[in-house]
């Protein structure tokens, strides 16, 4: 099968989780409805102007997929924000992709705080029941200091809020909070608040990922603020360090991998915790 002949045309770049890579991905949006966090540029370019696709053109899609592709046991919900979707819109997205893939044993998104706020634990619990397994959330940090900082237009709580609401609805939780966010200025009070608040949700996985300017750092600083100063390795290692030492986690999937990791660390927490450190 050609690109030009897959079942879905995609505007790049496209984004999954490293835990995604071995699934079918569906745009049922176009780029990320906030947008405004000034760490990320991942939805910045032009022709990732945040849209929501048309219901037609997502079950045409999926029409094709299944006839197209054999052996589907996962979707993911693309792009960056596919939760702010209605539930009624997202429910009928789930009802046609079970229909279209007989095999299908897991769907998967991102997910920002403040789409789940607008959506009842029962209307979660649907999702669920019709194939909603995980949601990625971005937490970042604890700290509402830094939150405000990177303007990610979310707090602690409202973060706390929305995490409580997808487990009590049956949803597995995969969180990323970003080492060095909070610079050197700021390192202890975000490793510290951040391992506070993951101690308070208890997610079912939980990854470092490292703040990187892929597309230089004026964004991020005109943010932040001028006295923002970039931790270096040890910084880094040393703010990871003190994250993981204040954790208090029972059965949570660690895991630093991601490309942007100077050092690649899995394991249980919390049993592992002694081993990491």
């Amino acid at each position: 099968m050609t690109f030009n002949d897959f079942p879905v045309q995609y505007i790049d770049p496209v984004y999954r989780p490293p835990s995604e890579a071995k699934s079918f991905i569906l745009p049922v949006t176009n780029g990320c409805s906030w947008n405004h966090c000034s760490f990320c540029s991942m939805y910045t370019d032009a022709q990732k102007k945040f849209s929501v696709r048309k219901e037609p053109d997502v079950l045409a899609d999926i029409q094709r997929a299944g006839e197209q592709l054999v052996g589907v046991s996962r979707v993911f919900l693309a792009d960056g924000d596919a939760m702010t979707l209605s539930f009624r819109r997202l429910l009928t997205v789930l009802k046609a992709l079970n229909h279209a893939f007989p095999e299908l044993r897991r769907i998967s998104a991102y997910c920002l705080p403040r789409n789940i706020a607008r959506k009842s634990v029962e209307e979660l619990t649907e999702l669920k029941n019709n194939g909603l397994s995980i949601l990625y959330v971005g937490v970042e940090s604890g700290d509402n200091e830094v939150l405000t900082r990177i303007k990610k237009g979310e707090t602690a709580e409202t973060t706390y809020s929305a995490l409580q609401k997808i487990k009590q609805a049956g949803i597995k939780t995969s969180v990323m909070v970003l080492n060095g966010l909070g610079g050197q200025m700021l390192s202890e009070q975000h490793a510290v608040n951040s391992a506070k608040l993951v101690n308070r949700v208890q997610p079912d996985y939980l990854s470092i990922l490292v703040l990187t300017f892929h597309r230089g750092r004026q964004r991020f600083v005109e943010a932040f603020g001028d006295n923002f100063a970039e931790l270096d390795s040890q910084g880094l290692l040393q703010e990871m360090h003190q994250f993981i030492s204040e954790l208090n986690l029972t059965s949570t999937v660690f895991r630093s991998d991601h490309i942007s990791n100077q050092l690649v660390l899995k394991g249980i927490l919390g049993c592992d915790k002694s081993v990491l450190l």
